[in-house]
C-alpha cells in the first residue's frame, strides 16, 4: 500500500483517522496505531511482517539487556544488538549480491545463491531506527523502554516505516506516552500531507515519464535527450522523496507526533557539502552521529578525515542498494566531499554564487546518473550522450515534448520550486493567506485525487531501499 493510492487515500486513511480520534487514551490509541501499522505493512508484505515482528522483539530485549547489564558488559550487549540488526539487513539485502559477485569473480557457481532475493519493504529504515535506539541507550541518551507496545509502535509506525524520515528514539519517546491530538493540529497535518501528495503525483510522477523514456527505453541517446532525461530524474527523485517525507510528516502531525524535517531546498546548494546538509537530512545526521564521529570525524589528521568521509559515503551508497551503481554513486559523492574538504570549499566561498551553484548541480546531476542507471554500461552510455559523443539530434526530444506537454509543465514548475520557496515573497504578500492555505491546498488535492483515481500513480522511489 502506498500513500498515493486509492486504497490508502479513500479507505485506509479516513477510517484510520476517524477511529484514532474516537478511541480514548494514549495507550489504546497506541495499540490501534500499531494494529493499523502492521495492517499497512501486511498489505504489501504479508510474509515479511513476521521479520518485522522478530526485529521488534529482538531490539526490545537487546535494549533492556544494555540497560540492565553491568557497566563492563554494556558495550558488549550493545555490540551484539547492533550486530544482530546488521546481520538481518545484510542477509536480506546484501547476501545474494555478495554471492553473485563471488561467483562472477571465479567464473562459476562457487556458492549457491540463497533464498533472500526478496527485500522486506523498508528494512533499511527499520534497521537504522533500531540501531540508533540501541546506541542511544548505550550512550545514556535514552533509557530502554520497558513497554513493548511503545517500542513496537516506534519501529513500525506506518507514516515513516518504509521510506523515513529516520526518527531518533530519543526525540520521540516522550510523544509515545503522552501527546496531544487536536483538530487544529490535524488540519495543519492535512495541509502538509496534501502538499506532499501533490509533489509526488503532479510533479514527480509527471517528470518520471521523460526520465523513464530516456533511462529505460533508449540507448545511445543524443546530447539534448540525455540532459533532458537527467534533468527530469533530478526533479523526479527530489519531489518523489520530498513528497513522501512531507506526507509522513503531515500524517505524524495529524496523530500528535513530530517528525524531523528531511529537506531544505537542496538544489539551492553551492557545494556538495551544503547539498548533504539539505538533502535527506535525517540520513545525513544518522551517518554523522553513528558512523562519521565514532570513526574519528575530523578530529585527526586530514588524511584520516578523508578516509572517514570516503567510508561514510561508501556505506551510504551501499545502504541505498545492493548494486554496483549505488556503490559508485556513494564514491562519487565522497570524492566531491573530500576535495571540498581539501580546499575547494574555500575557493567556492570566494567565487560567484552562480559558479558554486552550477558546480554543485553538475556534481549532483552526474551522480543521479549512477543512481538511476540500470547498470554501469548504461550509465557510461548516458554520460557519453551528455558529452555529445552520441550526436546532437533533437528528434527524440521533440517527440517527448509532443507526447508529454503536461510533463514539461510539471518540469518547469518543479524546477522553480526546487530552488525557491513555495511562493515568492512578493506573491505571498499580494495573495490573501486563506487562498494560499485553503483554496490552493484543496485545489491541488482535487487534482491529485483525480490523478490517483485515474490510476496514474507509481510507487515511491525510496520504497526499494
Amino acid at each position: 500500500m502506498v500513500f498515493s493510492s486509492v486504497v490508502f487515500l479513500f479507505y485506509f486513511l479516513p477510517i484510520f483517522l476517524t477511529l484514532y480520534f474516537l478511541i480514548p487514551g494514549i495507550p489504546t490509541k497506541n495499540l490501534f496505531f500499531l494494529f493499523a501499522s502492521l495492517l499497512f505493512y501486511t498489505w504489501g508484505e504479508p510474509w515479511f511482517v513476521l521479520v518485522l515482528l522478530c526485529i521488534i522483539a529482538f531490539n526490545y530485549i537487546a535494549a533492556l539487556a544494555i540497560d540492565w547489564a553491568a557497566d563492563e558488559w554494556k558495550t558488549a550487549a550493545a555490540t551484539v544488538g547492533v550486530a544482530g540488526n546488521l546481520a538481518a539487513l545484510g542477509t536480506f539485502k546484501y547476501l545474494d549480491f555478495f554471492i553473485q559477485n563471488i561467483n562472477a569473480a571465479f567464473g562459476k557457481a562457487v556458492i549457491a545463491v540463497g533464498p533472500f532475493g526478496f527485500l522486506p519493504l523498508g528494512i533499511s529504515f527499520v534497521s537504522f531506527h533500531a540501531i540508533s535506539y540501541l546506541v542511544d541507550v548505550r550512550r545514556g541518551k535514552a533509557t530502554a523502554n520497558p513497554d513493548p507496545l511503545q517500542i513496537a509502535l516506534y519501529l513500525s509506525m506506518f507514516p515513516q516505516l518504509v521510506a523515513g524520515p529516520i526518527v531518533r528514539y530519543n526525540t520521540i519517546y516522550r510523544q509515545l506516552g503522552a501527546r496531544r491530538t487536536t483538530f487544529g493540529r490535524a488540519a495543519v497535518g492535512v495541509r502538509i500531507f496534501i502538499i506532499g501528495l501533490a509533489q509526488k503525483v503532479l510533479i514527480a510522477d509527471e517528470t518520471a515519464r521523460i526520465a523513464d523514456a530516456v533511462f529505460d527505453r533508449t540507448m545511445h541517446s543524443g546530447f539534448l535527450e540525455s540532459w533532458l532525461g537527467v534533468g527530469a530524474y533530478t526533479l523526479q527523485i527530489y519531489f518523489d522523496f520530498m513528497g513522501y517525507s512531507n506526507m509522513a510528516i503531515g500524517l505524524a502531525i495529524m496523530v500528535g507526533l513530530r517528525f524531523p524535517r528531511n529537506f531544505r531546498l537542496p538544489y539551492r546548494s553551492q557545494s556538495v557539502t551544503e547539498f548533504w546538509r539539505r538533502w535527506h537530512m535525517s540520513l545525513s545526521a544518522w551517518f554523522r552521529d553513528y558512523v562519521y564521529i565514532p570513526l574519528g570525524g575530523n578530529r585527526s589528521s586530514n588524511g584520516r578525515t578523508y578516509v572517514n568521509l570516503g567510508t561514510v559515503f561508501l556505506l551510504c551508497g551501499m545502504w541505498h542498494g545492493a548494486q554496483w551503481t549505488f556503490v559508485i554513486w556513494g564514491i562519487h559523492h565522497g570524492f566531491f566531499l573530500i576535495i571540498e574538504r581539501a580546499g575547494l570549499s574555500q575557493r567556492l566561498k570566494h567565487a560567484s554564487p552562480a559558479i558554486g551553484w552550477l558546480y554543485a548541480m553538475l556534481a549532483v546531476m552526474t551522480g543521479w546518473v549512477w543512481f538511476r542507471a540500470k547498470d554501469a554500461t548504461h550509465a557510461l552510455d548516458l554520460f557519453a550522450g551528455m558529452a555529445g559523443l552520441n550526436g546532437f539530434s533533437p528528434v527524440s526530444v521533440s517527440t517527448h515534448l509532443q507526447l508529454y506537454p503536461t510533463t514539461m509543465g510539471a518540469m518547469l514548475i518543479g524546477a522553480t520550486l526546487s530552488v525557491a520557496a513555495e511562493l515568492p515573497r512578493p506573491v505571498a504578500r499580494l495573495v490573501p493567506r486563506w487562498i494560499t492555505d485553503t483554496v490552493f491546498v484543496w485545489l491541488v488535492f482535487a487534482l491529485s485525487g483525480l490523478s490517483v483515481a485515474a490510476g496514474s500513480y507509481s510507487p515511491f522511489l525510496y520504497f526499494r531501499f
